[in-house]
């Protein structure tokens, strides 16, 4: 072994004994290490660093195994009938509804699952049903998914009004004095308040004392449970929301096109449905003009349901449950834990940071999301798809962007409204490159890695190796832009 690997293979091992020393309850999860040998032993197989669990979970072998045995053995029908084969996965579908609700701890007494196209469909099934006319309010924080702001144009058609609470800068956490006030002092009847359990942009976890606060004072709470349930327990006998909006890709990979709107049935009878489908009727009437729209689930899951995927839901929930939530929660505490300290530890040789880090420095409330921009000696940022290029090359699977969450990262690159002013001009739509050279160069996205369930120690080192290959690097400039025409055309970047 030459000398460099001996240095390597010294610094690993010096890691690895600090992670242990400081993270003991990491031994309570070794059953996760045997899973992943077993069940995802492709990724070790192809060298491949998956640290991109927020964007979606991976599959493991014996789930799509299971899901497919069934296929193959059995013949299943439309639900939509009474024949055999519609029964049986009638059968199937109602088991896996069941099963959702049971796995979350929720009622089916004051509960329903609505299966939908993902969370932004379930999102949608509410921003598009709820009564915002007449004075109605729609209250989010800054720190929101584009799919919960986007109930905002909702609110905004129907004649109603939406209100931002900031968060903080330093942490991104919820301006907690803001948010109170505007809970107290905004009027109206038809009022509900949006935000995320878990933020997928920095980690955050919001505290749920607020579902209570919010519905005390007469609002209905949409919660997005997206990126927390993966790593985290919700027991809807302990907290209430009035909708809860999850992804079954991001809980546990498979399968994909699948999420659930989770709500209280006294808060379902509020919406009103803007138009039906099939399925969605109880009866409808061509010569009559008329409908009826049919109760609880039923009324909300159009046309027909994705029925032959929806039993791998129940495959993946027992999947999770075998595992145990809360041997996910510590793995991922540990590992999330380790990688912070030593980010923040990286230092150029003049002693400049390499890396900020956005909100919590610590696991205080917060999950296996880590969100940070890397910068030069001098200051220059990386820009955020220079890393993701040489993340790439070093077959490291992280995220970078603004990931659909522009309110948090506004925050987190403190920009104003008035930074965004220009940007909003054009009749076109702007790109995300274009609304950069808009915004001359202040910094913009970043660069997002999460951990997960089969993530190991292994993986979130060579992360942290691949993190001090920008040491003392010099950032290239960022990406300029050359108009030809009516199109952009992005140059190489700046050597």
């Amino acid at each position: 072994m030459n000398q460099p690997d001996t240095l390597l293979e010294n610094d690993y091992e010096r890691c690895y004994a600090d992670f242990k020393t400081c993270n003991p309850d990491f031994e309570s999860t070794r059953s996760l290490d045997e899973l992943r040998e077993k069940d995802f032993k492709r990724l070790d197989a192809g060298g491949h660093v998956y640290l991109d669990f927020t964007g979606g979970n991976v599959y493991g072998e014996s789930q799509i195994t299971e899901h497919f045995e069934l296929l193959k053995n059995n013949t299943f029908g439309n639900p939509h009938s009474t024949n055999p084969s519609s029964r049986a996965m009638t059968n199937l579908t109602e088991g896996a509804r069941k099963y959702v609700l049971q796995y979350f701890n929720a009622s089916p007494d004051e509960y329903v699952a609505i299966f939908t196209p993902n969370a932004s469909g379930a999102l949608k099934l509410v921003g598009e049903s709820y009564p915002f006319k007449n004075g109605g309010h729609f209250l989010l924080t800054f720190d929101n998914h584009n799919s919960v702001n986007g109930i905002r144009e909702f609110a905004r058609n129907c004649g109603g009004e939406f209100t931002y609470t900031p968060i903080h800068a330093h942490n991104l956490r919820f301006d907690e004095e803001q948010l109170l006030k505007n809970l107290t002092e905004i009027e109206g009847e038809n009022k509900l308040l949006a935000f995320p359990a878990q933020s997928n942009f920095s980690g955050v976890k919001h505290d749920l004392k607020w579902i209570e606060t919010a519905q005390q004072n007469g609002w209905d709470v949409l919660l997005d449970a997206a990126a927390f349930v993966p790593t985290n327990p919700l027991n809807l006998s302990e907290v209430k929301p009035d909708f809860v909006c999850i992804s079954f890709y991001k809980m546990f990979g498979y399968p994909t096109g699948l999420g659930c709107l989770i709500a209280k049935k006294s808060a379902l009878k509020k919406l009103r449905r803007p138009w039906f489908a099939g399925g969605s009727i109880t009866i409808a009437s061509v010569q009559g003009a008329e409908h009826y729209i049919a109760e609880n689930e039923t009324g909300f899951e159009d046309g027909t349901i994705d029925y032959l995927s929806i039993p791998a839901i129940e495959i993946g929930l027992k999947f999770i449950e075998k595992i145990g939530i809360d041997t996910i929660q510590k793995r991922v505490n540990c590992l999330t834990s380790w990688l912070l300290k030593e980010l923040k530890n990286l230092k150029h040789d003049n002693g400049a940071p390499l890396v900020k880090l956005y909100g919590p420095h610590d696991t205080e409330m917060r999950g296996g999301t880590i969100t940070m921009n890397f910068h030069d000696a001098e200051g220059a940022t990386f820009y955020c798809r220079h890393v993701q290029a040489r993340a790439n090359d070093a077959n490291i699977s992280i995220r970078t962007g603004r990931f659909c969450n522009p309110g948090a990262d506004e925050a987190a690159c403190n920009l104003h409204e008035e930074d965004n002013a220009d940007c909003f001009k054009s009749e076109k739509p702007v790109s995300f490159d274009e609304f950069i050279e808009i915004m001359g160069g202040k910094t913009l996205g970043a660069v997002r890695v999460s951990v997960g369930h089969i993530t190991t120690f292994d993986d979130v080192y060579r992360f942290y190796e691949f993190a001090k290959t920008f040491l003392n690097d010099k950032a290239p400039q960022a990406p300029c832009f050359k108009t030809v025409g009516t199109e952009m055309h992005k140059s190489e970047y700046a050597a």
